[in-house]
């Protein structure tokens, strides 16, 4: 029996009512697996992180995938950058859709708005200004201000996340794979971004691929994989999902809630 969380998206209080259904369903040591996202967009990612890594240090049984706006906020922190080439719109990571502005705010640097952007000849969008506390800050500025800000704990437990953690017949992924290539020889951009290669692909993939990344309005089973990401970074519920062999079920208030098939 192993226990699953979706995209948590910067939402400590919603983190706090799934981690106690689990709790309440499996016991305090129950193993935990979390699919990533654990930042942007919410408002409290600051407080999400300070969770997931005192349950680390508890020495909690618990496994963390890293996911791709993990990965965003690291690479800003640690190079400077907002873009991804995986971003086909082209946002920067500190546009209010992608959430990387609220990220900065839990840290205290700036309330989450006031940014200015412009998109150069590829149509890449880059912050021209953002104003914190009145002054306009540079893209430079910013990146000082957030490396002042942010905890080197923080930026060490998102950067050294693994990309696959395989249970059984189950295996835990934040976006999916790229189906027909082994496990062994997925790509890191492939386990963090892929979508319509992935989820368009119903073949059996000979394992259950449990992931996140493409938000739903619900979990949802769909035979060969499981997508946990209920929409928590745009205010839905996050739901907690427990599997025994490839059976799921999902936890909530009156208990467990089954999650057969679709289809």
């Amino acid at each position: 029996m192993i226990y699953a969380i979706g995209d948590i998206h910067g939402q400590a209080a919603q983190l706090d009512n799934a981690l106690g259904l689990i709790e309440a369903d499996g016991g305090p040591d129950a193993p935990i697996v979390f699919l990533g996202d654990y930042t942007d967009r919410g408002p409290d990612s600051n407080g999400v992180l300070e969770r997931l890594i005192d349950g680390q240090a508890e020495g909690r049984p618990w496994t963390f995938i890293k996911g791709n706006h993990d990965r965003m906020f690291v690479r800003f922190l640690t190079q400077g950058w907002e873009n991804d080439d995986r971003i086909s719109s082209g946002l920067s990571w500190l546009n209010p859709r992608m959430g990387g502005l609220m990220t900065l705010a839990s840290y205290g640097v700036g309330d989450g708005t006031g940014a200015a952007f412009l998109k150069d000849r590829q149509k890449v969008e880059k912050l021209s200004s953002v104003t914190i506390d009145g002054t306009p800050h540079s893209m430079q500025e910013l990146v000082s201000k957030a490396r002042n800000s942010v905890p080197e704990s923080h930026i060490q437990f998102l950067d050294t996340r693994p990309l696959v953690h395989q249970h059984g017949d189950l295996t835990f992924v934040h976006a999916g794979i790229r189906p027909g290539i082994p496990l062994t020889d997925q790509d890191e951009d492939d386990l963090v971004w892929i979508r319509k290669e992935f989820i368009e692909d119903d073949r059996d993939h000979g394992t259950l691929i449990i992931h996140g990344h493409t938000a739903l309005d619900h979990p949802v089973n769909y035979g060969n994989r499981v997508n946990l990401d209920g929409g928590a970074g745009y205010g839905r519920p996050l739901i907690p999902a427990v599997f025994e062999g490839r059976d799921c079920w999902l936890l909530t208030e009156p208990g467990r809630l089954a999650l057969n098939p679709c289809g």
